[in-house]
């Protein structure tokens, strides 16, 4: 049993970005995760998948470890990189993950996650879907908090950023600055 009075440990703000498939959802999230990091801030990311993964090809010995030997955890250390893979027997919620593992970030955008209750941003392309996730009706609609898109989505409650402005990143990294981080250092 642990210490009753043990602190658990502090969870960074948690933003998902959401979309549709091919919306630009790794897009948006490289991008801004770029930009907050030119500006300043420690930020860390995080991806859902719905399928298995695999870090390193067969036939490599930390894949050989943990396909073979059936490791439980394999760690991969090289000069520049590591990397953890782990066997688990549920799939984690993206609060756990990163209170877990990404705790000393100031921000972790996650990628994906849409029926989650964690903020989101949206990324809408009319060109690619007729509609947006959050028009279509989720559950969660009211975890909402961004739709960045080419066209106008009617009735969106949230702040809107227009994809065919320039200055888009620009938008989306100041309402991030202002809604979820402290001032970047100088």
């Amino acid at each position: 049993m642990g210490d009753p009075t043990a602190v658990a440990p502090a969870r960074p703000p948690l933003l998902a970005i959401v979309g549709k498939k091919h919306a630009g959802k790794t897009t948006l999230t490289v991008r801004l995760s770029a930009e907050l990091t030119r500006r300043g801030h420690r930020v860390m990311t995080l991806k859902h998948g719905s399928h298995t993964f695999n870090l390193d090809p067969a036939a490599t010995d930390t894949y050989r470890h943990f396909h073979e030997g059936n490791a439980e955890r394999v760690a991969m250390a090289s000069p520049d990189k590591f990397a953890l893979v782990m066997r688990w027997e549920r799939e984690l919620a993206p609060e756990e993950i990163a209170a877990r593992y990404l705790a000393d970030a100031e921000l972790v955008l996650c990628e994906g996650f849409k029926a989650s209750a964690l903020p989101k941003v949206e990324v809408f392309r009319a060109a690619v879907h007729p509609s947006a996730l959050w028009t279509d009706g989720p559950a969660n609609a009211s975890s909402w908090r961004v739709m960045v898109s080419d066209v106008p989505v009617p009735g969106f409650p949230g702040a809107s950023i227009d994809l065919d402005d320039t200055s888009w990143l620009d938008a989306l990294a100041d309402w991030v600055e202002r809604e979820y981080l402290s001032p970047a250092p100088p």
